[in-house]
């Protein structure tokens, strides 16, 4: 688990995933990947010799960072930027290695470099803001948010209310935070962290039946694990619904039975 602020959590293997999808957004020709924003492909004659080939590059790049060789990703950005140093794309990836090796000046140049490139790149406005939520520099991070959500090009709209939403948690905006998770949920109902983090805030402040809906759909759903069913069970232990409770830990005892969860339910520790 992953604690936050005012005695909120959130699964930790989940909070890649405010984050997952941010290099898998690009306007890269042939590439799932890093800017969002354009829809057009690239073609030959289109494009200069000298950003072709930093493209190529930062293709590569891509590939070896989504399948977790970091180091040699990076390696290929350098190339990339050294072919072509007004490559907004690379400086985006760049940033987000940094940031998956705990480098924060160098991630944070990284996207600074990239927004001085292209203002107006909402990918690398999400991931800057959330370097900054990492950071604890709440307001700026807010700031980034909204520049990113403003701008009416961006597909990841979803992705960046649930990251503002997770972010004013941990800042004690939990007002703020609920708006800006049930805009994201409006846009994404099927996001697994969206519905947990409504549901955990909401059963937080003592909104059970809201709470009940949102976790229940999560866990009904293949997103289930042990921090959803636990927080499933507390939730129907405070409306008094035994069999829900008992059913959700069946669920629980028999897929994940070595958990943290199994254990505090069987010692019957709710820490309510």
């Amino acid at each position: 688990m992953r604690f936050f602020g005012n005695g909120l959590w959130m699964p930790a293997c989940w909070i890649a995933l405010l984050l997952a999808g941010c290099a898998n957004q690009s306007g890269l020709p042939g590439v799932s990947g890093i800017s969002g924003n354009r829809t057009d492909l690239v073609t030959e004659s289109d494009e200069p010799d000298q950003r072709r080939r930093a493209r190529l590059r930062l293709e590569l790049a891509t590939g070896y960072f989504e399948q977790g060789q970091t180091t040699v990703a990076l390696d290929e950005i350098k190339q990339s930027l050294a072919t072509d140093p007004s490559y907004g794309d690379a400086f985006n990836l760049r940033g987000l290695v940094y940031m998956r090796l705990n480098d924060i000046p160098l991630a944070e140049d990284s996207f600074r470099r990239a927004l001085a490139l292209n203002p107006r790149d909402a990918d690398v406005a999400h991931n800057y803001g959330w370097l900054l939520c990492q950071q604890a520099r709440y307001s700026e991070s807010f700031r980034l948010f909204a520049q990113a959500t403003a701008n009416p090009t961006y597909s990841g709209k979803a992705k960046t209310w649930m990251a503002q939403g997770v972010c004013q948690v941990r800042a004690g905006q939990r007002t703020e935070a609920e708006q800006s998770l049930m805009q994201s949920y409006e846009l994404d109902a099927g996001n697994p962290v969206t519905s947990y983090s409504l549901a955990n805030l909401l059963y937080a402040r003592g909104e059970l039946t809201r709470a009940q809906f949102y976790i229940r759909r999560l866990n009904n759903s293949e997103f289930a694990n042990a921090e959803t069913l636990w927080l499933g069970i507390k939730t129907e232990r405070k409306l008094n619904n035994r069999e829900t409770l008992l059913q959700l830990a069946d669920q629980l005892k028999k897929r994940f039975a070595q958990s943290p969860e199994a254990a505090l339910y069987e010692k019957g520790v709710f820490n309510d």
